[in-house]
């Protein structure tokens, strides 16, 4: 899923690279961080370097690699103060067992470790190595202590290893490292909230291959499940079929048809503190869908007979408890009478509009914000912008 090249300019990350095999992914992690608007700066253990060169990450990043405590590039060689008093946050990826070890015992016998132990910024670890040695109960109780410390544990995966065993113990992803750093990097504004959302299409079988559907993509939607979850939201996202992966943090509940979209959703909206309705739900479905596929020589002019859809929105709108909604209005004309209308009709405190031909389906998006206190133009610009400027405007509706 496509990121906003920004979400990490003016960001200082110091990475940290051990002596794992992984260590061939974290080249490219430089170059997505990079790719996101961050400054990266390395630093390599010695074992590190026999596995990549530091010349890889000195091209990547645009800068020397650190690698000697006694490096005079700083004054007085004080490189482990000065690297981590400028870093907005120090990344270990990978972190092999021996040193989530030394972390763990506060151990500092080379630059990367005492960097670790002399720092003034978050540390995030993607713990890499082989399954018997994740296992292990030394290793368990380091990563046990390290959480009491406040580190930020990224993984590890599940998966096949180096070694040819399959198991707990791979470093996560690349791209997986670089969204939890973007994640980590939003201001909480959401913490504590839970969301219920609802994105995509939904699809309405006429028989066994064929049905009603529409050209959402969800890209929208899961934009703004992403932004709620970087806000520090607890997001369970009701899909109908995309093309994309869920995004970070966020559980994704799938589905096929609007009335599974909304048992989906009255299953789980008790616990939710806000409802976004981003799904384009068909309005009807067919009332009678052929058990078999339907032969055009069966029937000359075949009549589809319809019958309407339940609404998502206004049902959990009117419940007696009901979470704060957030409405969308996908419209082709007519966009502020519409979405006002919406609004007032459903009594929902917030409408996200936009017209079709301005977006749906694509990358960017033009919107409206329509509230009490009237319409809220954005600049057009990519959804996930979008997604974060709707996430601020409704963290200052609920205060």
């Amino acid at each position: 899923m496509g990121k906003s090249m920004t979400e990490l300019s003016g960001k200082r990350i110091v990475l940290g690279v051990t002596g794992g095999i992984a260590a061939y992914k974290s080249a490219e992690l430089v170059r997505l961080l990079i790719k996101a608007g961050a400054e990266v700066h390395v630093v390599m253990t010695e074992n590190a370097t026999r596995f990549v060169t530091p010349l890889t990450f000195q091209a990547l990043s645009g800068h020397p690699v650190w690698l000697d405590p006694w490096d005079d590039r700083r004054a007085n060689s004080m490189s482990h103060i000065e690297l981590s008093r400028s870093a907005d946050a120090l990344l270990v990826a990978p972190a092999t067992a021996n040193f989530l070890a030394k972390l763990a015992h506060g151990l500092a016998d080379d630059l990367l470790s005492t960097l670790c132990l002399a720092r003034d910024c978050p540390l995030l670890v993607a713990p890499a190595m082989n399954r018997q040695m994740w296992q292990n109960p030394a290793t368990q109780r380091n990563i046990v202590r390290l959480q009491e410390d406040g580190l930020h544990i990224l993984g590890p995966d599940d998966g096949v290893q180096a070694c040819g065993e399959v198991g707990e113990g791979r470093m996560v992803e690349p791209e997986t490292i670089c969204e939890a750093l973007i994640s980590f990097m939003q201001p909480k504004v959401l913490a504590g909230k839970r969301v219920v959302m609802t994105a995509g299409p939904t699809y309405e079988p006429i028989d066994p291959v064929r049905g009603i559907t529409n050209i959402s993509s969800g890209k929208m939607g899961y934009a703004l499940a992403r932004a709620c979850a970087h806000a520090g939201a607890a997001v369970e996202l009701v899909s109908g079929s995309v093309e994309m992966d869920a995004p970070y943090g966020v559980v994704r509940v799938s589905v096929r048809t609007a009335l599974e979209m909304h048992q989906a959703v009255m299953a789980r909206i008790a616990q939710a503190d806000i409802f976004i309705g981003v799904a384009a739900v068909a309005d009807f479905r067919p009332r009678h869908a052929a058990e078999n596929k339907l032969k055009k020589t069966q029937v000359a002019s075949p009549v589809l007979e319809l019958e309407q859809n339940p609404d998502i929105l206004a049902d959990v709108a009117s419940l007696p408890a009901a979470p704060f909604c957030v409405g969308f209005a996908a419209e082709s004309q007519d966009l502020e009478t519409y979405a006002e209308d919406k609004r007032k009709r459903k009594r929902l405190p917030l409408v996200v509009g936009n017209l079709v031909q301005d977006g749906m389906g694509g990358d960017e998006n033009t919107v409206t914000l329509f509230d009490a206190r009237g319409a809220h133009p954005l600049p057009r610009a990519s959804k996930q912008v979008l997604a974060a400027a709707i996430v601020h405007h409704l963290a200052e509706m609920l205060g």
